[in-house]
């Protein structure tokens, strides 16, 4: 038996609204200690990597390690049933059939629903993402990369990164003009929610998909800040904190250049 209680539906809301246009049917892997996602998208260019700790619900009990494979559009469709501040229990028996139970509380009019959404048969294709020392570690408000990204996807299908020990550059450029983009590392700011931090270990210069990062910015909604961790011809990591108690991790790797690869 499987059942985990949220004590409002609005997390699970934003999770699914910020996944389900990259990954159309999700393997949910669930043990005690949590309840995870990996899944690639359907051009195998970027990864999505979720976790919810066990400290994120109310209640959570899981007799064995099972995975439950779901349609996030399903998903994403009974959830949609619920109040932002419903109760929200996911419940799944295996003597039952092959569906998983939402069940949404409304506390304030004594309601509840339970919508259930057939499971389905994923070939859980869990990639091991090895431990990686990154040559730049940026934290910063996630807002702000989320209109950084949309205003570079005005000029530009490509998103460069530059970052040295002085700051971390975002630019991009088409045949309409270009925008560059500068933050220095403001550690010492009054709001800390408001700072931009900066680890430096080597230099890079990479470009990747603007198309993919404004997907990813759809998270932003779970966090008020974004880590970014980059190296030079390796996969960027996005990562946005659950209230310390998980995250939602976006892995993208680099744009090669064609022009480059002709030469």
């Amino acid at each position: 038996m499987f059942e985990a209680k949220l004590e409002n539906a609005a997390l699970l809301k934003k999770i699914v609204e910020s996944i389900k246009d990259l990954v159309t049917d999700a393997p949910f892997d669930c043990s005690e200690n949590a309840m995870c996602l990996q899944a690639m998208d359907s051009s195998h260019v970027a990864l999505v990597s979720l976790k919810l700790e066990v400290g994120l619900f109310d209640t959570y009990r899981c007799d064995r390690t099972i995975n439950l494979g779901i349609s996030l559009k399903n998903m994403s469709n009974a959830l949609k049933c619920a109040n932002n501040d419903d109760g929200c229990m996911i419940k799944y028996e295996e003597n039952e059939g092959d569906s998983i139970t939402f069940t949404f509380t409304d506390t304030k009019r004594d309601k509840t629903q339970d919508v259930t959404v057939k499971m389905m048969d994923i070939d859980g294709e869990h990639l091991g993402i090895p431990d990686q020392d990154y040559a730049i570690v940026c934290e910063m408000p996630a807002a702000e990369f989320q209109k950084t990204c949309k205003d570079l996807a005005m000029f530009s299908d490509s998103l460069n990164i530059t970052a040295t020990k002085s700051g971390i550059v975002f630019s991009g450029k088409g045949d309409s003009g270009g925008i560059n983009v500068t933050y220095a590392p403001n550690s010492n700011a009054d709001d800390e929610k408001e700072s931009v931090s900066l680890e430096v270990n080597e230099p890079v210069n990479v470009n990747f998909s603007i198309k993919y990062m404004n997907s990813f910015t759809k998270a932003t909604t779970l966090s008020s800040r974004v880590r970014i961790s980059l190296s030079n011809d390796v996969p960027i990591v996005i990562e946005y904190p659950i209230e310390e108690a998980g995250y939602l991790r976006f892995y993208l790797a680099p744009k090669i250049d064609d022009e480059d690869n002709m030469e």
